[in-house]
């Protein structure tokens, strides 16, 4: 007799999306920036937040943005945002950016980053991309290590984040890449 599976998925984001994207984006950087800023540094709000990604997932600055979420059942449990690379040694036909990629702290290590990376990764296909780059805080050894077991690569680029746009709270981040073969 065989165990009952997860309902889990990935597809295209809808505007309908927007405010499950909203809430889980905001609480994840409560986690991820807990010790970097104090918490009411933080936006809180996730109407406005909400807003700003119904608009972008309803009209996106170019064909080639994309939203997934990944589900459980039908909960946002993660999402990744794809287009094409935006650094300045980026060709913008080519090279394709993972722009974010959130799973829910709460649902990590059940399968959802995996499966929504690679649903990034197919769409950026799709799209003619050859590579893709994503930039990560420096210090977190989780991601890159799931990144690395899934074929990325730091490619030497770094870069310092400003986050309260103050310069008072600047993360360093490292850029990491793979190629689509």
């Amino acid at each position: 007799m065989s165990s009952p599976t997860a309902d889990v998925s990935v597809r295209i984001a809808w505007a309908d999306d927007a405010a499950a994207i909203a809430a889980l984006q905001l609480r994840t950087w409560r986690t991820t920036y807990a010790d970097l800023l104090p918490p009411e540094a933080l936006p809180d709000d996730v109407d406005a937040a909400a807003a700003a990604w119904a608009a972008s997932l309803r009209k996106p600055q170019d064909a080639r943005n994309r939203v997934l979420v990944a589900l459980e059942r039908n909960r946002v449990v993660g999402f990744a945002m794809t287009g094409p690379g935006a650094d300045p040694d980026c060709d913008p036909v080519a090279d394709a950016e993972v722009q974010e990629l959130t799973i829910d702290p709460t649902e990590r290590g059940k399968g959802h980053g995996s499966r929504l990376l690679q649903a990034a990764i197919d769409t950026m296909v799709a799209d003619k991309f050859t590579r893709a780059v994503l930039w990560t805080i420096a210090s977190d050894d989780a991601t890159r290590v799931f990144l690395s077991e899934a074929g990325w690569a730091p490619d030497g680029a770094h870069r310092g984040l400003d986050l309260d746009g103050t310069g008072a709270t600047v993360v360093k981040q490292v850029r990491l890449h793979t190629a689509f073969s």
